[in-house]
């Protein structure tokens, strides 16, 4: 193994190289090769790579190595899924050395995060609203932070975050270390970069829309009734982990009890999930307690499972980019994988959308023998109690609309209404002389 193609020669300390060796990471992906000697360097930089090309790491060892020379670093993220999957990553390699962290996100103990900022943390690492809110409360102090790391950027601001970043940016010191990665460069990305960062560094693994080479891809087109019975048929052809996409909470949560009917062990990961739940989804589906997990685009950055043999998209996304950020959560770490998408014939602009950010053909297969239809069969994109309702604007025939109803007779002393006796009711209690 030569030093071009290892860890080795990239400027990393010999006690992080140890830890690295002991955890198996022999061969750094294209971003990690870039990014590190530049981030060692202490120079500014935006990292633009597809998703599952090791951006955690090409950060995290220059983070560490800075947190070891008594460097304070922060790490922003959009959802707690990213920001538990960068904890988990930059303890398992700075955890040895004595890097102590502290996680801040929503849905987790205030008390907790407050006992771990006042251990003096070397990384904190927090979604933008938990930030400010510790800030507030004057418990967070980012007066010493001199690395500054922005994942997922353009998510972030596809979120809304976008305030919530520049007051951040504002309490961070001006002399810092700004590294920030993106799966994508839109304008507003390259303004906050020229607004906040110092002559960054530009380094591009590959163009925006780009999908991983071992993901091979299949298309669906079928009528909206028939999606449950074509999954229920792909799962007993794919008998490994799988990862179904829901483009809404309530459709995930049918279609993992649907799943759980069948026989199959399934979890649901979405926004309507507390963060203990989230954890115990992610967690069992990763040491193979359940084998498919139900989630909506929160998950789509924020997991990082190795070995998913199947990523189903039961919906389409709303966004052509997040097509490929689901499908990437399969083919991680040099493996290969499938991606399956479901598609309504009345989606096909949906489907150019998608062939056009990917400059490809989505292979479009024949629909098989679907199994026989069954009561449960239902569809999953809106609760059951609309299926009676018209649509908004449209007046029901007079013959389904619910019988009149008379109003309640008024009240003591009020005038009488049409329909009713002005006669009083007759008093409860006599009445006294006066």
């Amino acid at each position: 193994m030569t030093e071009s193609s290892s860890f080795y020669g990239l400027g990393i300390a010999p006690n992080i190289l140890t830890i690295l060796d002991k955890l198996q990471y022999k061969i750094p992906t294209p971003i990690q090769e870039k990014s590190i000697p530049a981030g060692i360097e202490g120079k500014d930089l935006m990292g633009l790579a597809q998703t599952g090309t090791g951006k955690t790491l090409a950060f995290g060892i220059p983070m560490i190595q800075a947190a070891l020379a008594g460097k304070q670093g922060l790490v922003i993220l959009p959802t707690r899924e990213l920001a538990l999957q960068v904890q988990e990553a930059l303890t398992k390699v700075g955890g040895p050395l004595g890097i102590r962290t502290a996680l801040l996100v929503g849905g987790e103990s205030n008390y907790r995060q407050v006992q771990a900022l006042h251990r003096l943390p070397h990384i904190v690492i927090g979604t933008p609203g938990r930030i400010i809110d510790h800030i507030q409360q004057k418990i967070l102090n980012l007066s010493k932070v001199k690395i500054l790391v922005l994942d997922e950027a353009d998510r972030m601001l596809d979120m809304g975050f976008e305030p919530q970043l520049k007051r951040i940016l504002v309490a961070v010191p001006r002399e810092r270390q700004t590294l920030l990665f993106s799966a994508t460069m839109p304008k507003n990305i390259l303004s906050l970069a020229n607004s906040y960062m110092k002559l960054p560094l530009r380094i591009e693994i590959a163009p925006p829309g780009t999908t991983l080479e071992k993901v091979t891809q299949e298309l669906f087109f079928i009528a909206k009734q028939d999606k449950p019975r074509l999954l229920e048929k792909l799962l007993y052809e794919y008998r490994g982990p799988v990862l179904v996409f829901s483009r809404t909470k309530h459709g995930a949560k049918k279609i993992a009890i649907s799943l759980r009917a069948l026989g199959h062990t399934a979890a649901e990961l979405h926004s309507n999930r507390s963060l203990g739940q989230r954890r115990e989804a992610l967690e069992g589906f990763r040491n193979g307690k359940y084998r498919i997990l139900v989630a909506t685009d929160i998950a789509a950055r924020g997991i990082d499972v190795k070995g998913i043999e199947l990523v189903l998209n039961y919906d389409l996304p709303d966004n052509a980019e997040d097509y490929v950020h689901r499908i990437g959560r399969t083919a991680r770490a040099g493996a290969s994988g499938h991606a399956i998408s479901f598609a309504t014939p009345d989606q096909r602009f949906d489907v150019r959308d998608i062939e056009r950010l990917i400059r490809g053909t989505l292979p479009v297969a024949k629909v098989p023998e679907l199994p026989p239809a069954r009561a449960s069969d239902i569809s999953f994109d809106r609760p059951s109690h609309f299926s009676s309702r018209p649509p908004f604007g449209t007046r029901r025939p007079f013959s389904s609309r619910p019988p009149f109803r008379k109003s309640r007779p008024p009240s003591h002393g009020s005038a009488p209404r049409r329909g009713f006796s002005s006669r009083r009711p007759p008093s409860r209690f006599p009445q006294r002389g006066r």
